[in-house]
């Protein structure tokens, strides 16, 4: 079968791999029917990513139907069609049992699935404990509509819900690339008086206010956005903050747009370490929430993607075949042709 392989830093490649198999009574294996390409894929390409093994499929946002289960998976059976969940998790720990499920302590808990075992960039893929990684995906629901609930989604589910929004706030969202997007998207569901969606990408910016995802829209190299905040709150600044960006300047402006007792949330991935300067930020008693998603609420996003409320397939600009991945890769990371996601079928 095709798949995409990380071979080591700054490389990656189409190969030939032999059909994976089940290695324990919870796995299951999953026809993959669509796949994408994400930015901590490129994290991972370009040895941001510690923990990737060389030699693994990429790829952890995928769809797909169920071919095979071991004896003691429950929760899905073969012929369903299933959403993949970004994170494997045993659902038996510490963490698991608190749904800090990014924490598993299984070796194979985590972000496991296209870093440190093969993932969905391929045709068929092995997923490690099938009663949690997986969740059925409603009748009414497409692959499209489905793609990013395990990863994407999850991050701007998680994202809103620990930046305790509440009716009536202005939540700032820095980065409108696909994280920040789905941010906005899922900050929403809160009905905040304002979302602020900021880039210094245009074409990103215009593309959340096509979509409708975001009130104003604020580009930071052209105007201070502290103070475009400070005009829209009667001086006070956001109430919560997303950050999801991960850019050269991204966490300064997160805690310097944030009122007083804001909430800032950094779901972001960084490439280099960022430094939280104690002394300028004294007296604003921020509370910072920061980590990998903890992605355990598919079925809750598939339940909203069925009524309407979540759209992702909104993010969809590209459509290709599998075989076309270096292309739809370099396009990626390169930002051109008005990229923000690409559904791959194998």
């Amino acid at each position: 079968m095709q798949a995409v392989v990380y071979r080591g830093k700054g490389e990656i490649c189409m190969e030939d791999r032999p059909l994976p198999q089940l290695e324990k009574d919870t796995d299951a294996i999953v026809r993959v029917t669509l796949t994408a390409i994400c930015t901590s894929d490129l994290h991972i390409k370009n040895g941001s990513v510690p923990r990737a093994v060389p030699g693994t499929i990429l790829g952890h946002e995928f769809v797909g139907v169920v071919e095979e289960t071991g004896r003691k998976v429950k929760s899905v059976h073969a012929g369903q069609r299933v959403a993949v969940n970004v994170e494997t998790f045993c659902g038996e720990c510490f963490f698991c049992k608190r749904g800090f499920v990014n924490n598993c302590q299984d070796e194979n808990g985590g972000w496991a699935l296209g870093c440190r075992i093969d993932g969905g960039q391929t045709e068929y893929v092995r997923v490690p404990f099938a009663d949690q990684a997986l969740t059925p995906i409603p009748d009414q629901v497409t692959d499209e509509q489905a793609l990013f609930t395990g990863d994407l989604l999850s991050t701007g589910y998680w994202a809103a819900k620990i930046g305790e929004i509440r009716q009536g706030d202005t939540v700032l969202v820095l980065g409108a690339g696909p994280a920040g997007l789905c941010a906005m998207m899922c900050a929403a569901l809160y009905r905040p008086a304002h979302i602020v969606a900021a880039d210094i990408d245009r074409s990103r910016l215009e593309f959340a206010r096509k979509q409708g995802l975001a009130d104003e829209f604020v580009d930071p190299s052209e105007v201070s956005l502290t103070e475009a905040l400070r005009e829209w709150t009667q001086g006070r600044g956001a109430d919560v903050v997303i950050e999801a960006a991960g850019g050269k300047d991204s966490f300064r402006l997160a805690w310097q747009a944030a009122r007083p007792n804001a909430v800032v949330v950094i779901a972001a991935m960084y490439e280099e370490e960022q430094i939280l300067p104690l002394p300028e930020m004294y007296g604003k008693n921020l509370i910072f929430k920061t980590g990998g998603v903890d992605a355990c609420n598919c079925r809750e996003i598939l339940e909203l993607t069925a009524r309407g409320k979540l759209k992702g397939e909104c993010l969809i600009t590209h459509r290709a075949p599998l075989a076309d991945a270096m292309e739809i890769y370099r396009l990626f990371e390169n930002k051109e042709e008005g990229i923000i996601k690409a559904a791959l079928t194998p």
